[in-house]
């Protein structure tokens, strides 16, 4: 990308016109309106930009060369040489006036309980929430997308609903219904980004400063972050066995978060008496579920268990379904299935504060899931997931403790032969390039256990054992 010289320059009518244009473009470049390395016009282009003849965008080039404020590349073209001091005048702090950032914004800053935004880019070993990346069929994906931008009009590029494709959302319909048993309108389905997307507009929709609500303890660090800073009051829920235990919960709680399919992080799945507990409960006390079923298919496909939402008769579960963590966490679609009550509020939030999920990657989506794509990839991952679970296992348990049967989404939590202080194991691995979070930073009470939450099964088994290794390393 280069510069259009002409926006930069007031033209006066100076003769010659090379020295007018060959001073003015040095000025423009000792300013640092135009930074080192920046390509600039070939001569063709400036001198139809300018008005000027070939020979005189050429002769202007010339004396910048000279000057040494430019440089040539054979074949490549010419770029500024010129690099300008990083010393600027400071403005006196005591004259700065700016308008005071609202409480709202200070809380969302403050609120960073287990920010991953630091270490994002060291590497993939053993972040959790990622599938298989490395098998993620990309052919077929680039197969679909090549035939819709091959077969689009342009008014497939205008903007689309805020609720999504109506082709995607009855698709998700369908699937739901085959894969996971529940039934539900399609008209009721939303289109988001992610999870954390759908908690966004729902948790909008229903709190207001104050208003009580139940969570997991252990629970999902980013909703936490989110029902704090909307200033919402968290009373903690304790995991036994069977799931979440409602005991401590008074009658004015607006909404319950869980995660039934596979308790996030602990891996328990609520028992279908625990189940039917929790929505007598919420139907006596006139409240509502949001059931985050982020795992379904990983942590249900043995002795799988009727959703909340496919147990309620009332219209009380709001259902959270996401394919980030199902096919690539960059795909970025979610979606949600909405009470009617709450319809129309979650309509009115989205439309005013993000537009849709590109039209474009709906219809890739919805594609993938005709073709029965989603599905056949769906059943390699847990071939793939189990292989790379039992290696993960076998080679660290001199160093770590993992109960199989209670880890069977595509993350788990390890415990340590002995004790440690897993913030620090945690700060040690990530000094070697690996990735495991602290299970104490998952507990939203002083009581928390120690641990590693880690993903396996997006790491291939040559890396898998050398990241063990690692870990075996530090934690002996």
């Amino acid at each position: 990308m280069h510069y259009n010289i002409r926006n930069l320059i007031q033209i006066k009518k100076e003769y010659p016109l090379y020295k007018f244009f060959s001073n003015e473009i040095k000025k423009i470049i000792i300013n640092g309106r135009i930074s080192e390395n920046q390509k600039l016009p070939p001569t063709r282009i400036l001198a139809k930009d300018l008005n000027i003849s070939r020979s005189t965008a050429l002769r202007i080039y010339d004396i910048l060369l000279f000057e040494g404020f430019i440089s040539s590349k054979k074949g490549s073209g010419y770029y500024v040489n010129y690099k300008t001091s990083s010393k600027k005048e400071k403005t006196p702090i005591n004259k700065l006036r700016y308008p005071k950032l609202s409480k709202k914004s200070e809380l969302f800053s403050k609120n960073k309980y287990l920010s991953t935004d630091n270490f994002s880019k060291t590497g993939i070993a053993f972040r959790p929430g990622l599938p298989p990346l490395d098998i993620f069929p990309v052919n077929k994906w680039k197969n679909i997308s090549n035939t819709y931008w091959r077969l689009s009009k342009p008014s497939d590029l205008s903007y689309a609903p805020s609720l999504g494709l109506d082709r995607l959302r009855v698709n998700i319909s369908n699937y739901l219904k085959i894969y996971r048993n529940i039934r539900c309108d399609y008209n009721q389905i939303i289109i988001t980004s992610g999870s954390l997307h759908s908690l966004y507009l729902i948790s909008n929709s229903l709190l207001d400063k104050g208003d009580k609500i139940g969570m997991e303890n252990p629970t999902f660090p980013r909703a936490f972050n989110l029902f704090k800073s909307l200033k919402a009051n968290i009373i903690p829920c304790e995991i036994d066995k069977e799931g979440i235990v409602l005991n401590n919960l008074n009658t004015k709680v607006k909404f319950i978060y869980t995660t039934p399919s596979n308790q996030y992080p602990s891996g328990v799945k609520m028992s279908i008496n625990r189940r039917n507990e929790v929505l007598k409960w919420i139907s006596n006390n006139n409240s509502i579920i949001i059931e985050d079923d982020y795992d379904h298919e990983f942590s249900n496909i043995t002795n799988p268990l009727p959703s909340l939402y496919s147990l309620d008769n009332e219209d009380r579960i709001v259902y959270l379904g996401t394919f980030n963590k199902l096919l690539h966490p960059s795909l970025r679609i979610g979606y949600i299935i909405v009470p009617k009550f709450m319809l129309k509020s979650i309509i009115s939030i989205y439309e005013q504060s993000f537009r849709f999920v590109p039209s474009s990657t709906q219809e890739i989506m919805s594609t993938f899931i005709e073709k029965d794509y989603l599905n056949k990839h769906i059943r390699n991952v847990l071939e793939i997931a189990s292989k790379r679970k039992e290696m993960f296992i076998s080679k660290t348990k001199e160093s770590l403790l993992i109960n199989k049967k209670k880890n069977n989404g595509l993350h788990l939590v390890a415990n340590f032969n002995k004790k440690n202080n897993d913030l620090k194991i945690f700060k040690s691995l990530l000094k070697e390039n690996v990735v495991a979070y602290p299970l104490s930073n998952y507990y939203i009470t002083k009581k928390k256990d120690s641990g590693l939450v880690m993903g396996y099964c997006s790491v291939n088994s040559k890396v898998l054992k050398e990241k063990a290794n690692i870990i075996n390393k530090i934690l002996n």
